[in-house]
């Protein structure tokens, strides 16, 4: 791949993540709540509406966007042509194309978008459901969850991911951010929940 190339590509790149920047700490809940302050009436509204928990909705953001908005996979190339992408996995969810389609099929939410961040937290509470409802997954469980939001309901079921230890890793990690953020919202929720209540 030739300098021109690789310039332009490390410049679209610049140009997508910036978007909507990421929090500046996202490993601690409370500062991503008090930089990011519309973020919590989304995660809290899926909350009550899909009955997953915040920690549990923010680890899944986190690892599949790192919080960037317009987040997506890699191109594909040929030679020095770019031909696509690996998936047309978008957004803070990364939701593919045709599960989001679903998702607003049985939601009714029309204009959600995946670069929104509350579209996309009521999307993964949406998801977590399902799992519950279909696979009997908890909703508080973040291990499994992930695993089942990344290999969709028939390849869990189908156990796809015991073939793939580095996604076991990632579900560990998953799991590990959602009990840090919930031990660390525990300590600052009734400051979100006042304003919440304000608002």
């Amino acid at each position: 791949m030739s300098r021109a190339v690789v310039a332009a590509f490390l410049g679209a790149l610049w140009v997508t993540g910036c978007a909507t920047a990421p929090p500046k700490n996202p490993s601690d809940l409370c500062a991503i709540f008090r930089e990011k302050n519309d973020w919590y009436a989304g995660v809290m509204a899926s909350e009550a509406r899909w009955d997953v928990p915040i920690s549990v909705q923010m680890a899944i953001i986190r690892h599949e966007s790192a919080f960037v908005s317009d987040a997506q996979p890699p191109r594909t190339w040929f030679l020095f042509i770019p031909t696509g992408r690996v998936s047309s996995a978008y957004g803070y969810s990364q939701a593919l194309d045709g599960t989001w389609e679903r998702y607003l099929r049985m939601t009714g939410r029309w204009n959600a978008s995946r670069d929104d961040f509350e579209d996309a937290a009521d999307f993964v509470g949406w998801y977590a459901f399902q799992s519950s409802r279909e696979l009997g997954i908890p909703t508080d469980d973040a291990y499994r969850q992930y695993l089942a939001y990344h290999e969709g309901p028939s390849g869990y079921a189908r156990g796809s991911y015991r073939q793939k230890a580095w996604l076991m890793d990632v579900a560990k990690n998953v799991a590990r951010t959602a009990r840090r953020y919930d031990g660390q919202l525990a300590g600052c929720r009734s400051e979100f929940d006042e304003d919440y209540a304000r608002n």
